[in-house]
């Protein structure tokens, strides 16, 4: 992680940095608010640790105006002010958390990494390959052995549905909820009909199977190796 430590204690600034350093995380340090403020503008710090009390310009204000520049990068904020309503004030000037003076490092990095990992945008697949089969959610291909295969909507959600379930036991209850939408039995053969046109594009002229009915049990697509 690239982190700023936003400190006016020299002694206090050394000791984080050198932590976080020996962690594997680049660090920049800033003495007063003003440069404080300046650099994080640059809004390109993963998480920001800052000091309520520092000279030019306060932590709270140094929050406060970068959530009104839209900067929304995680703060820690870090102080011997640790009364109910300082940290209440903390919080509402914009920090994602609030740590006390006197502290331990190891709650100090945990805590950071725990913002980062708020704060991260959660990673969407949109790619999904069994054997020598792949699907791209986005663009609706379906590619086997470098061969196009075309799949209508409702064939495409099937098989999407049973590649993100690979390799387990799909069940005709799941498919009825998850494909159709169904939360009932419509007492149809919707879905062997489906799961045979599904089969006959990704299986037949190819050599291995990759879709499988388990009896009694309901279907699964599997690599063959």
């Amino acid at each position: 992680m690239r982190i700023l430590v936003i400190e006016d204690d020299e002694q206090a600034a050394t000791y984080i940095q050198r932590g976080l350093k020996e962690q594997g995380h680049l660090v920049e340090h800033a003495a007063d608010g003003e440069l404080g403020l300046a650099l994080a503008r640059e809004d390109r710090f993963d998480a920001l640790i800052v000091d309520r009390m520092l000279p030019k310009l306060d932590g709270l204000s140094i929050v406060a105006t970068l959530r009104d520049e839209e900067v929304r990068t995680p703060v820690l904020f870090l102080s011997a002010l640790g009364e109910v309503d300082d940290r209440v004030k903390g919080l509402k000037a914009g920090g994602d958390d609030y740590l006390t003076k006197p502290f331990a490092f190891a709650e100090l990095d945990a805590r950071l990494e725990a913002l980062v990992r708020r704060g991260a945008p959660e990673e969407v697949q949109t790619k999904f390959s069994v054997g020598d089969m792949e699907i791209d959610i986005l663009s609706r291909r379906c590619m086997r052995g470098g061969q196009r295969i075309d799949l209508q909507p409702r064939e495409f959600k099937l098989l999407e549905y049973l590649m993100r379930n690979a390799g387990q036991v799909v069940t005709r209850t799941m498919l009825l909820e998850n494909v159709w939408e169904y939360h009932f039995d419509p007492q149809t053969n919707v879905i062997d009909v489906h799961i045979s046109r599904l089969r006959s594009k990704i299986d037949k002229s190819f050599d291995a199977p990759l879709l499988h009915t388990i009896r009694g049990a309901g279907y699964s697509l599997r690599d063959p190796a």
